[in-house]
């Protein structure tokens, strides 16, 4: 049995007290994997931003708000563990600074400086011991096999897991997984559901076999 840890759902960056941004993931996958790992008999934490989806009861679930919140959960949790699924999709910049008090409208534009949060799969794969695994999800709109290929290579991910946005808070998806090298090792499409219990076959015989 392994000990996976799955980060799932988007994070919230603050703009002020009450205004954040974020995007429109909604959790599924993470549950649909976590769901499926159950069900090989591995042990399964979940690293979660806000979802409304439910995740299964046998998980041990982490909630957590911001991009810095869950790369610390998740590394702590990592750290623990055997393998990373990274399935969230944490906001990739934050504002610099944060008002400590709501902003009111002043009639005039409102300019933002974002910078750059930590890349949660990247900096914890970096960490990975010898019996460690990560697998990553890369979500692009144009030359999606090209960009997961480097994507796995910059962030020395086992397994990239390639999308689109039509994924986002969908029911239904359809998925490519590539291997180091660049082999593609499985093609998905189905519920999420499906895809989740398809994906973690793959993981499974690769790495838990």
């Amino acid at each position: 049995m392994a000990h996976v840890v799955i980060t799932s759902g988007p994070t919230r960056q603050y703009l002020d007290p009450v205004r954040y941004i974020t995007n429109a993931s909604s959790g599924r996958m993470g549950a649909a994997l976590a769901d499926a790992a159950l069900h090989f008999k591995h042990a399964v934490t979940i690293v979660t931003g806000p979802v409304s989806v439910s995740y299964p009861r046998r998980a041990h679930v982490i909630s957590v708000q911001t991009t810095e919140e869950m790369f610390i959960e998740a590394r702590k949790a990592f750290e623990q563990a055997d393998g990373l699924i990274g399935a969230a999709a944490p906001c990739d910049y934050r504002p610099r600074r944060v008002a400590t008090q709501k902003m009111a409208k002043t009639g005039q534009p409102l300019l933002l400086e974002l910078v750059e949060t930590e890349d949660i799969i990247a900096s914890l794969a970096a960490t990975k011991m010898p019996h460690q695994w990560v697998v990553g999800f890369a979500l692009e709109t144009e030359d999606r096999h090209f960009r997961a290929i480097t994507k796995m290579q910059k962030k020395s991910c086992d397994l990239m897991v390639s999308n689109g946005p039509e994924a986002i808070d969908a029911e239904e998806s359809q998925v490519e997984i590539y291997k180091r090298g660049g082999e593609l090792v499985g093609q998905c499409t189905g519920t999420k559901k499906k895809i989740g219990r398809d994906i973690f076959t793959i993981i499974h015989k690769t790495f838990c076999s």
